[in-house]
Protein backbone atom coordinates (compact mmCIF):
# COMPACT_ATOMS: atom_id res chain seq x y z
CA UNK A 1 0.00 0.00 0.00
CA UNK A 2 1.39 3.45 -0.89
CA UNK A 3 1.45 6.20 1.86
CA UNK A 4 -1.37 7.56 3.13
CA UNK A 5 -0.93 11.70 3.29
CA UNK A 6 -4.10 13.69 4.71
CA UNK A 7 -4.09 17.30 5.47
CA UNK A 8 -7.08 17.16 8.67
CA UNK A 9 -9.81 19.43 9.22
CA UNK A 10 -8.02 21.27 12.19
CA UNK A 11 -4.54 21.66 10.19
CA UNK A 12 -2.44 19.02 10.98
CA UNK A 13 -0.81 16.86 8.55
CA UNK A 14 -0.95 12.98 8.90
CA UNK A 15 1.01 10.75 7.34
CA UNK A 16 0.92 6.95 7.33
CA UNK A 17 2.85 3.64 5.89
CA UNK A 18 2.80 0.30 7.77
CA UNK A 19 3.84 1.10 11.30
CA UNK A 20 4.96 5.05 10.75
CA UNK A 21 2.44 6.99 11.80
CA UNK A 22 3.15 10.62 12.00
CA UNK A 23 1.35 14.00 12.87
CA UNK A 24 3.10 17.02 11.52
CA UNK A 25 1.56 20.76 12.85
CA UNK A 26 3.29 24.06 11.15
CA UNK A 27 2.63 27.40 12.40
CA UNK A 28 3.38 30.53 9.92
CA UNK A 29 2.44 32.19 6.82
CA UNK A 30 -0.65 30.35 5.21
CA UNK A 31 1.86 30.19 2.06
CA UNK A 32 5.22 28.79 3.77
CA UNK A 33 2.41 26.13 5.42
CA UNK A 34 1.39 24.77 2.05
CA UNK A 35 4.79 24.39 0.94
CA UNK A 36 6.43 22.84 4.24
CA UNK A 37 3.77 20.05 4.19
CA UNK A 38 4.53 19.84 0.49
CA UNK A 39 7.92 19.14 1.50
CA UNK A 40 7.70 16.88 4.40
CA UNK A 41 4.89 14.47 2.53
CA UNK A 42 7.56 14.05 0.07
CA UNK A 43 10.28 13.12 2.56
CA UNK A 44 7.93 10.78 4.06
CA UNK A 45 7.36 9.10 1.03
CA UNK A 46 10.34 6.86 0.73
CA UNK A 47 11.33 5.96 4.70
CA UNK A 48 9.24 2.69 4.90
CA UNK A 49 11.05 1.33 1.75
CA UNK A 50 14.37 2.31 2.62
CA UNK A 51 14.31 1.08 6.29
CA UNK A 52 12.84 -2.26 4.93
CA UNK A 53 15.79 -2.92 2.48
CA UNK A 54 18.11 -2.60 5.69
CA UNK A 55 16.08 -3.94 8.48
CA UNK A 56 18.05 -6.94 9.29
CA UNK A 57 21.34 -4.49 9.87
CA UNK A 58 19.15 -2.06 11.96
CA UNK A 59 18.03 -5.47 13.94
CA UNK A 60 21.53 -6.08 14.94
CA UNK A 61 23.51 -5.22 17.72
CA UNK A 62 25.46 -2.81 18.04
CA UNK A 63 28.75 -1.83 17.35
CA UNK A 64 27.23 -2.98 13.12
CA UNK A 65 28.37 -1.78 9.82
CA UNK A 66 26.80 1.86 9.30
CA UNK A 67 23.70 1.36 7.24
CA UNK A 68 23.04 3.93 4.10
CA UNK A 69 20.17 5.04 3.81
CA UNK A 70 19.78 8.78 5.82
CA UNK A 71 16.98 7.52 8.55
CA UNK A 72 18.62 4.40 9.01
CA UNK A 73 22.38 6.53 9.83
CA UNK A 74 20.52 8.85 12.16
CA UNK A 75 18.90 5.52 13.96
CA UNK A 76 22.78 4.04 14.38
CA UNK A 77 23.98 7.30 15.28
CA UNK A 78 21.92 8.17 18.11
CA UNK A 79 21.87 4.46 19.32
CA UNK A 80 25.87 4.10 18.98
CA UNK A 81 26.90 5.69 22.55
CA UNK A 82 25.43 2.98 24.31
CA UNK A 83 26.84 -0.02 22.54
CA UNK A 84 28.09 -1.09 25.83
CA UNK A 85 25.14 -2.51 26.54
CA UNK A 86 23.17 -4.40 24.18
CA UNK A 87 20.79 -1.87 21.58
CA UNK A 88 20.18 -2.00 18.34
CA UNK A 89 19.38 1.22 15.78
CA UNK A 90 15.83 -0.13 16.14
CA UNK A 91 16.01 1.67 19.65
CA UNK A 92 15.87 5.44 17.93
CA UNK A 93 13.99 4.91 14.75
CA UNK A 94 10.90 6.16 15.72
CA UNK A 95 12.56 9.62 16.98
CA UNK A 96 14.77 9.41 13.62
CA UNK A 97 11.63 9.35 11.40
CA UNK A 98 10.33 12.22 13.06
CA UNK A 99 13.72 14.42 12.71
CA UNK A 100 14.09 13.42 9.11
CA UNK A 101 9.97 14.58 8.63
CA UNK A 102 10.40 17.48 10.10
CA UNK A 103 13.87 18.94 8.88
CA UNK A 104 11.74 18.39 5.13
CA UNK A 105 9.46 20.32 6.56
CA UNK A 106 11.44 22.94 7.59
CA UNK A 107 13.96 23.11 4.67
CA UNK A 108 13.52 26.85 3.51
CA UNK A 109 10.29 27.47 5.25
CA UNK A 110 9.85 30.72 7.67
CA UNK A 111 7.87 28.80 10.12
CA UNK A 112 7.01 29.99 13.66
CA UNK A 113 6.96 26.63 14.94
CA UNK A 114 6.48 23.03 14.06
CA UNK A 115 6.17 19.43 15.52
CA UNK A 116 6.22 16.23 13.83
CA UNK A 117 4.38 13.63 16.32
CA UNK A 118 5.82 10.18 15.29
CA UNK A 119 3.79 7.76 18.02
CA UNK A 120 4.93 10.19 20.79
CA UNK A 121 7.91 10.50 19.81
CA UNK A 122 7.98 14.24 18.36
CA UNK A 123 10.67 16.51 17.06
CA UNK A 124 10.08 20.25 17.14
CA UNK A 125 10.94 23.61 15.65
CA UNK A 126 10.93 27.27 17.73
CA UNK A 127 11.25 30.29 16.26
CA UNK A 128 12.82 33.50 17.87
CA UNK A 129 10.14 33.86 20.87
CA UNK A 130 7.68 30.88 20.61
CA UNK A 131 7.07 28.11 22.67
CA UNK A 132 4.98 24.76 22.42
CA UNK A 133 2.75 23.13 25.39
CA UNK A 134 3.49 19.05 25.71
CA UNK A 135 1.30 16.69 27.96
CA UNK A 136 3.29 14.56 30.40
CA UNK A 137 1.34 10.77 30.57
CA UNK A 138 2.63 8.93 33.32
CA UNK A 139 0.92 5.62 32.40
CA UNK A 140 1.07 4.82 29.36
CA UNK A 141 -1.57 1.49 29.12
CA UNK A 142 -3.99 4.04 30.53
CA UNK A 143 -3.36 7.08 29.04
CA UNK A 144 -3.96 10.80 30.55
CA UNK A 145 -2.35 13.75 30.66
CA UNK A 146 -0.53 13.82 34.07
CA UNK A 147 1.43 17.39 33.70
CA UNK A 148 2.64 19.30 30.63
CA UNK A 149 5.92 20.58 29.92
CA UNK A 150 7.10 23.81 28.24
CA UNK A 151 9.59 23.87 25.43
CA UNK A 152 10.83 27.07 24.91
CA UNK A 153 12.94 28.23 21.71
CA UNK A 154 16.15 29.43 24.27
CA UNK A 155 16.39 26.06 25.20
CA UNK A 156 18.51 23.68 23.57
CA UNK A 157 15.99 20.80 22.99
CA UNK A 158 14.45 20.07 20.09
CA UNK A 159 13.48 16.59 20.81
CA UNK A 160 11.37 14.56 23.02
CA UNK A 161 10.49 10.38 23.59
CA UNK A 162 8.72 8.48 25.92
CA UNK A 163 9.34 4.59 26.79
CA UNK A 164 7.37 2.24 28.43
CA UNK A 165 7.37 -1.03 28.93
CA UNK A 166 4.85 -3.71 27.08
CA UNK A 167 2.01 -4.80 29.48
CA UNK A 168 0.31 -7.85 29.72
CA UNK A 169 -3.40 -7.35 28.15
CA UNK A 170 -2.65 -3.93 27.07
CA UNK A 171 0.40 -3.57 24.66
CA UNK A 172 2.74 -0.57 25.29
CA UNK A 173 4.97 1.68 24.02
CA UNK A 174 7.87 -0.73 23.75
CA UNK A 175 9.40 -3.57 24.90
CA UNK A 176 11.52 -2.78 27.70
CA UNK A 177 13.71 -4.96 30.12
CA UNK A 178 12.79 -2.70 33.03
CA UNK A 179 9.51 -2.18 34.54
CA UNK A 180 8.88 1.61 34.10
CA UNK A 181 5.36 2.66 33.57
CA UNK A 182 6.86 5.41 31.44
CA UNK A 183 10.18 7.36 30.65
CA UNK A 184 10.31 10.84 28.93
CA UNK A 185 13.52 12.56 27.75
CA UNK A 186 14.70 15.85 26.08
CA UNK A 187 17.32 15.93 24.13
CA UNK A 188 18.80 17.74 20.93
CA UNK A 189 16.97 15.44 18.40
CA UNK A 190 13.99 13.29 18.74
CA UNK A 191 16.68 10.33 17.83
CA UNK A 192 18.60 10.89 20.55
CA UNK A 193 15.67 11.41 23.40
CA UNK A 194 14.49 7.91 21.82
CA UNK A 195 17.73 6.03 22.51
CA UNK A 196 18.02 7.77 25.54
CA UNK A 197 14.48 6.61 27.07
CA UNK A 198 14.85 3.74 26.08
CA UNK A 199 18.56 3.19 27.81
CA UNK A 200 16.77 5.04 31.06
CA UNK A 201 13.63 3.09 31.00
CA UNK A 202 15.78 -0.36 30.92
CA UNK A 203 17.30 1.12 33.99
CA UNK A 204 14.41 1.23 36.02
CA UNK A 205 14.52 -2.39 37.16
CA UNK A 206 14.03 -4.80 40.29
CA UNK A 207 16.71 -7.66 39.03
CA UNK A 208 15.11 -11.30 39.97
CA UNK A 209 12.14 -9.90 41.78
CA UNK A 210 9.36 -12.27 42.01
CA UNK A 211 6.51 -10.35 41.26
CA UNK A 212 8.29 -9.30 37.95
CA UNK A 213 7.06 -11.97 34.81
CA UNK A 214 9.94 -11.73 31.77
CA UNK A 215 9.00 -13.37 28.44
CA UNK A 216 11.38 -13.58 25.41
CA UNK A 217 10.13 -10.92 23.21
CA UNK A 218 10.43 -12.87 20.02
CA UNK A 219 7.61 -15.12 22.13
CA UNK A 220 5.50 -11.86 21.53
CA UNK A 221 6.09 -10.78 18.43
CA UNK A 222 8.32 -13.02 16.14
CA UNK A 223 10.20 -9.95 14.39
CA UNK A 224 11.50 -8.54 17.53
CA UNK A 225 14.44 -6.95 17.38
CA UNK A 226 15.44 -8.15 20.92
CA UNK A 227 15.52 -11.84 20.06
CA UNK A 228 14.72 -14.50 22.49
CA UNK A 229 16.18 -12.03 24.91
CA UNK A 230 13.80 -11.75 28.35
CA UNK A 231 11.38 -8.62 28.41
CA UNK A 232 9.21 -7.31 31.33
CA UNK A 233 5.40 -8.58 30.70
CA UNK A 234 3.55 -7.67 33.87
CA UNK A 235 4.60 -6.16 37.43
CA UNK A 236 2.44 -7.78 40.28
CA UNK A 237 2.74 -6.26 43.46
CA UNK A 238 5.44 -3.74 44.64
CA UNK A 239 6.05 -1.73 47.90
CA UNK A 240 6.52 1.63 48.35
CA UNK A 241 10.31 1.53 48.87
CA UNK A 242 10.61 -1.21 46.24
CA UNK A 243 9.12 1.22 43.82
CA UNK A 244 11.30 4.18 45.01
CA UNK A 245 14.76 1.90 44.82
CA UNK A 246 13.59 1.20 41.30
CA UNK A 247 13.22 4.91 39.69
CA UNK A 248 16.62 5.21 41.50
CA UNK A 249 18.36 2.89 39.83
CA UNK A 250 16.63 4.63 36.41
CA UNK A 251 17.85 7.88 38.43
CA UNK A 252 20.96 6.93 38.38
CA UNK A 253 21.43 6.33 34.42
CA UNK A 254 19.33 9.53 33.41
CA UNK A 255 21.60 11.30 36.00
CA UNK A 256 25.01 10.08 34.16
CA UNK A 257 23.45 11.04 30.68
CA UNK A 258 22.92 14.28 31.87
CA UNK A 259 26.39 14.80 32.72
CA UNK A 260 27.82 13.34 29.54
CA UNK A 261 25.26 16.04 27.87
CA UNK A 262 23.55 12.85 25.82
CA UNK A 263 20.10 14.50 27.37
CA UNK A 264 18.72 17.32 28.65
CA UNK A 265 16.40 16.30 31.07
CA UNK A 266 14.34 12.85 31.82
CA UNK A 267 11.13 12.05 33.98
CA UNK A 268 11.01 9.26 35.24
CA UNK A 269 7.20 7.38 36.29
CA UNK A 270 6.35 4.49 38.09
CA UNK A 271 3.11 3.54 39.89
CA UNK A 272 2.63 6.93 41.19
CA UNK A 273 6.12 7.80 42.45
CA UNK A 274 7.90 10.25 39.72
CA UNK A 275 11.54 11.36 39.59
CA UNK A 276 12.86 13.85 37.07
CA UNK A 277 16.37 15.27 36.60
CA UNK A 278 17.24 18.70 34.36
CA UNK A 279 13.50 19.33 33.90
CA UNK A 280 12.86 22.30 36.46
CA UNK A 281 12.82 24.40 33.78
CA UNK A 282 10.12 22.94 31.55
CA UNK A 283 8.30 21.55 34.20
CA UNK A 284 4.85 23.97 34.09
CA UNK A 285 1.80 22.95 35.39
CA UNK A 286 -0.65 19.98 36.78
CA UNK A 287 -3.13 19.61 33.86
Amino acid sequence: MPPAITLLADGRLHLQHGPIDCLCRAWGPEAEVRRAYTQAAAAFQPVLAELCGELGLLRSKLPAPAPLGAVARAMRAACLPFAAGFITPMAAVAGAVADHVLAALCAGRALDRAFVNNGGDIAFHLGPGHALRCGVVAELAAPQVDGVLMLRDTHPARGLATSGRACKGHGGRSFSFGIADAVTVLARSAAEADAAATVIGNAVNLPGHPAILCRPANAIDPDSDLGARAITWDVGALTQAEIAAALDAGALAADALLQDRRILGAILMLRGQVRQTGMQDHLLEEP
